[in-house]
């Protein structure tokens, strides 16, 4: 999720922005609610209701959730030449409140904990993530567009309303799971329809806030339409969110750029075949797979292939690159919340509070809690930092993201080493672990987004967004990979890189040894990463 610039930002009066804006936060609260509530379920209901083993729902986790992260270039750029942000929207919000009502319709073939129609069943639930995964693609990107839309180039109230904007966010992410998990996460197959019956209800509330008030409130200062028609102005480009939620804008790229680009194309695709190909074969044909891990090696190929690159811009697309690459490692590890660790949470943890059961699916409100009350006091560290001159630079802040993330991955460890699959530990370390992965978060997310915006030369900005874009996406398709190796009773016990997993001790500690080696690795090279990044002195 995405953090204020300032935590001052956190008390701005309602009288200081245009109404639109709240407009737009209430959209984007109740989508996120819909988004996340239906996430809090995704994992048990394929377990527990469609019978799916922790492997395959992993696969499909991970090909959904990567899948969610690419599908917003599409929306993003059918917005900018043809329908604009308004259309988007719409079309974006219903195709999602139409998955959750097939999620819906999926869920609802059970009388008595047995499934009636189980052909139709997996039909419908397909179907649902389908239409989620493209109505996603349209929706959101246009949504985070509007936001500095409406305020004139230069203001200095944009931080502070994308600070509210954000506080929609984590407001709809902390909510739904609560709600969605109460009302279907109750140990009954037959229940798991509640959940997504009230997350597609809060899609339509989003959608329908939006349409009610969009003619009226998200406006010009001279009262015309936002969003009403494609916008071809470089100021007016699509913005991408990338990894935690957060509006990035990306500019267009120039003439040459794209005469470059295009001259080069039959050799990329050339290229993209090739290295398909190979990833499918050595992935045992994940061809979802295959494609985003392809895309995210191909993609940084096209744009240093480009001849107009000065040598100043090259080093500053490295340092893009190279760490993108450790994105992936964070978001591989990061995002078990919605895999792994809510197997985890469901059979491992000790979920009694006196004679009240918690649901397994409102751990995940865990991570939205923690950003609300903790982004404000990193924003005053950094500040408070800066003003002394001992910040830390950018890249070494990821690295310290990065080691957040194994230390929450250790505390886990901890808590369950000894223990057999018959033993359920106490919450304390799954909360525990859950915080230190927000402190991990507001490290490296949105540290990230700002570096990517700040090196990317302008006539690449699109293309070099898209590659971190890209590799969030493959950090979501790595989560679902390292999730499948989750150890179940009476199954053989899986390997990683020759390393064997006879129980959750050594499952996490594979989480430890990765975040821990990136976090390492990126500390022993963040002084030439900076160095690459600063700009030449001029005597």
């Amino acid at each position: 999720m995405h953090s204020p610039s300032a935590a001052q930002q956190l008390v701005s009066t309602s009288s200081s922005h245009p109404k639109g804006l709240y407009v737009l936060f209430a959209t984007e609260m109740w989508e996120r609610f819909s988004y996340y509530g239906m996430r809090a379920l995704l994992i048990l209901y394929m377990t527990q209701a469609l019978v799916f083993d922790k492997e395959y729902s992993s696969l499909i986790y991970g090909n959904y959730t990567s899948l969610v992260y690419l599908t917003p270039l599409l929306g993003g750029y059918v917005a900018d030449r043809y329908w604009g942000n308004r259309r988007s929207i719409l079309i974006g919000g219903l195709m999602m409140a139409l998955g959750q009502f097939a999620l819906f319709f999926s869920a609802s073939m059970y009388v008595s904990g047995q499934a009636t129609a189980p052909q139709m069943q997996l039909i419908l639930f397909l179907l649902g993530l389908g239409l989620l995964i493209f109505g996603n693609g349209f929706f959101k990107p246009n949504i985070s567009s509007m936001v500095g839309s409406l305020y004139p180039a230069g203001d200095s109230r944009i931080d502070s309303a994308y600070t509210i904007f954000y506080m929609g966010i984590n407001l709809g992410a902390f909510f739904s799971p609560l709600v969605c998990g109460t009302l279907g996460n109750t140990g009954h197959p037959e229940d798991f329809k509640w959940g997504f019956l009230a997350a597609g209800i809060g899609m339509l509330v989003g959608s329908l806030t939006f349409e009610l008030f969009k003619n009226k409130y998200v406006v010009t200062a001279d009262g015309s339409a936002l969003g009403a028609k494609p916008e071809q102005a470089v100021a007016q480009s699509p913005v991408v969110p990338v990894d935690t939620d957060g509006p990035v804008r990306a500019e267009a790229i120039d003439q040459p750029a794209a005469k470059s680009f295009a001259s080069k194309l039959p050799m990329l695709i050339g290229l993209f075949v090739v290295v398909y190909g190979a990833i499918a074969w050595l992935m045992s044909y994940d061809w979802v797979g295959a494609f985003v891990f392809a895309a995210m090696i191909v993609t940084p190929v096209a744009v240093l292939a480009d001849d107009s690159l000065t040598t100043r811009e090259r080093q500053k697309i490295y340092v893009i690159l190279i760490l993108s690459f450790f994105v992936i490692f964070f978001w591989g590890a990061f995002e078990q919340a919605g895999a792994s660790l809510t197997f985890f949470a469901d059979e491992q943890t000790n979920r009694q509070l006196g004679s009240y059961t918690v649901p397994a699916s409102y751990f995940q409100s865990a991570n939205a809690l923690f950003i609300i009350l903790f982004a404000p006091v990193f924003a005053l560290v950094w500040t408070f930092m800066g003003k002394r001159g001992i910040e830390p630079s950018s890249p070494l802040k990821m690295s310290i993201g990065l080691m957040f993330l194994a230390i929450g991955y250790l505390i886990i460890a901890f808590g369950v080493k000894g223990v057999d699959a018959s033993t359920k530990v106490s919450m304390f370390w799954l909360i525990t672990m859950y915080l230190m992965h927000t402190f991990g978060e507001l490290c490296l997310s949105p540290i990230g987004l700002a570096l990517v915006n700040k090196l990317a030369p302008l006539r690449f900005a699109s293309l070099l967004m898209a590659v971190w874009f890209l590799a969030t996406a493959a950090g979501n398709k790595f989560a679902g990979v390292l999730s499948a190796l989750y150890p179940e009773p009476g199954k053989p016990a899986p390997f990683f890189v020759g390393f064997e997993i006879t129980g959750l001790y050594e499952f996490f500690m594979i989480f430890v040894g990765l975040s821990a080696a990136a976090s390492l690795v990126l500390f022993v090279i963040y002084r030439k990463l900076t160095q690459m990044m600063a700009e030449p002195v001029n005597h």
